[in-house]
């Protein structure tokens, strides 16, 4: 069996990467537990270890299994680890450290024998202006928020830990996922979804940035596949690159907003609102805007080319039409 531990399993990507892994046959064997603090309808075989990644008893239980796979998707997002500084510290770092610890002690309680591949969720907010017109994967990391610093702590960890043996690590910088199904998160860039989901449901919804705001995006049907992907991925032929800049698409909330009207018409763009939230904007503003992948896309890395394909993953895989 190949066990895999899904940390924040219980969210949307969790859930989907559950999903796609139960289907794919490359892992037919797969013995699958979620570590979150809730797990409500996920549909295929798993345990579920209900509880938060702070709590030593529970990191002891999901380690002491000796996961093959560890996916570590649990965080505070954007604008609530910006709101809340104590608490987005103590979940995306000092949780994140107290994992790679015990990881650390079962490797040697093992002998050296256990090494797990861990797949680190990191993201785009490590980086910070000026840019220059496409990004490169040489571009250094200097983070203008709380959540991006956080990331960026947590990469430098993870690749350490890896350079040290521990575990078998590498970081993926997701673009941001949309359009993300379900209600509105607390993430800064929770608008760039909201805008094209809630006008497909026939609701209002309101756009806090100017419309020429330009940023990195993909499908949340992507964003798992990249982190399915890097579970399979040899040691070797990551060269010693253990972070890794994920491919997107790069486009204006304007562009966004005339591929939905092409998909759903006026009516449906009628239902946006502009009303500007400084704290927002400038939390966006200070986010990268397109990317030359290089190094992810030799690894076979893929994912759409253009807004609209995204908005068809949306339509063909999380919209259910309004009843009534």
């Amino acid at each position: 069996m190949t066990k895999v531990l899904i940390i924040g399993g219980g969210g949307m990507l969790g859930q989907k990467l559950a999903r796609l892994m139960s289907r794919d046959p490359h892992w037919s064997d797969l013995e699958l537990t979620i570590l979150d603090r809730h797990v409500e309808g996920l549909d295929v075989p798993h345990a579920a270890v209900l509880g938060d990644l702070k709590d030593a008893q529970l990191r002891d239980r999901v380690v002491a299994a000796r996961p093959d796979v560890i996916f570590h998707l649990a965080a505070v997002v954007s604008g609530q680890a910006e709101a809340d500084f104590d608490l987005g510290w103590s979940v995306n770092l000092d949780a994140t450290r107290a994992l790679l610890e015990r990881l650390r002690m079962e490797h040697a309680s093992s002998g050296g024998a256990y090494c797990p591949r861990l797949v680190f969720s990191s993201s785009l907010a490590v980086f910070g202006p000026p840019y220059p017109e496409h990004i490169p994967d040489s571009f250094h990391t200097a983070p203008q928020s709380s959540y991006g610093a956080q990331k960026a702590i947590g990469e430098v960890l993870v690749a350490e830990y890896t350079r040290k043996g521990f575990i078998d690590g590498v970081s993926l910088r997701l673009p941001t996922v949309c359009v993300r199904p379900g209600a509105p998160n607390q993430a800064a860039s929770s608008f760039f979804s909201s805008i094209i989901r809630e006008p497909l449901n026939g609701q209002p919804a309101k756009l806090p940035v100017p419309a020429d705001t330009r940023h990195w995006l993909t499908s949340p049907r992507s964003a798992v596949s990249f982190l399915e992907h890097a579970a399979r991925l040899k040691s070797a032929d990551l060269a010693g690159r253990r972070i890794l800049n994920m491919p997107g698409v790069s486009c204006t909330v304007e562009e966004q907003i005339e591929a939905l009207r092409k998909v759903a018409g006026d009516a449906a763009v009628a239902l946006i609102t502009e009303e500007p939230d400084p704290t927002v904007a400038a939390i966006v503003g200070g986010w990268p805007r397109s990317f030359s992948p290089d190094a992810a896309l030799a690894l076979g890395f893929t994912c759409e080319t253009g807004f609209d394909q995204i908005i068809r993953c949306y339509l063909e895989d999380d919209f259910r039409p309004p009843s009534g």
